[in-house]
């Protein structure tokens, strides 16, 4: 059977969006030295640490400083970012989001499947655009969370002016949006159940 136009372009999107979501959890394991690297601990400091710990460690006296490669960062900022508030904080809601767009993903990876096989309206995509509202729900959330937290931390609401501020209220529309697509799919599977059973 030949494909419309509409299974063409919902099976490349279905490769963006794996795609997208294998990225995504790669960056998820990335988080800890992003936020060492935004937070009060530098990743030159971690390698410092790393350093002098290995060398006492081994009994070295003089262990060139930077030699350590990418993984011995990686792995001591997973250490590192507990060290202070500020990565702490973000590192938490960047997990959050992570995970949650993780899940909005798959959610649209599964909703992209029922297309190409040419049965999208199912009581299955109703959920699975019900599930993708509550992760924009817990991302808006999230994101007020660490906006009411930062204007507490710094004492002042510059943070009112960052890309923090802008989740809130998109992602909060987003669940919305997501829950009136839910509210859609759910009545068409309904319809298309009641004209199946009176053919």
């Amino acid at each position: 059977m030949e494909q419309t136009s509409v299974q063409k372009l919902a099976r490349v999107l279905r490769v963006l969006v794996i795609i997208t979501f294998i990225c995504n959890i790669l960056a998820l394991f990335l988080v800890p030295m992003a936020a060492c690297m935004y937070g009060t601990i530098s990743v030159a400091e971690l390698v410092d640490w790393g350093t002098e710990g290995l060398s006492y460690l081994f009994g070295l006296e003089n262990t060139p400083q930077g030699y350590f490669p990418f993984t011995m960062m990686f792995c001591l900022s997973w250490v590192g970012i507990w060290a202070s508030e500020l990565t702490a904080v973000l590192a938490l809601f960047l997990w959050v989001c992570g995970i949650c767009t993780a899940a909005i993903l798959w959610q649209g990876k599964r909703v992209l499947q029922t297309i190409l096989k040419g049965d999208p309206f199912t009581l299955d995509n109703a959920a699975n655009l019900k599930w993708a509202s509550v992760c924009c729900f817990v991302i808006s959330g999230a994101a007020l969370a660490r906006l009411v937290w930062s204007v507490a931390y710094y004492g002042n609401i510059a943070p009112l002016f960052t890309y923090n501020a802008l989740f809130v209220p998109i992602f909060f529309m987003g669940g919305l949006l997501f829950m009136v697509m839910a509210s859609l799919f759910r009545q068409a599977a309904e319809l298309k159940a009641e004209n199946d059973l009176t053919i």
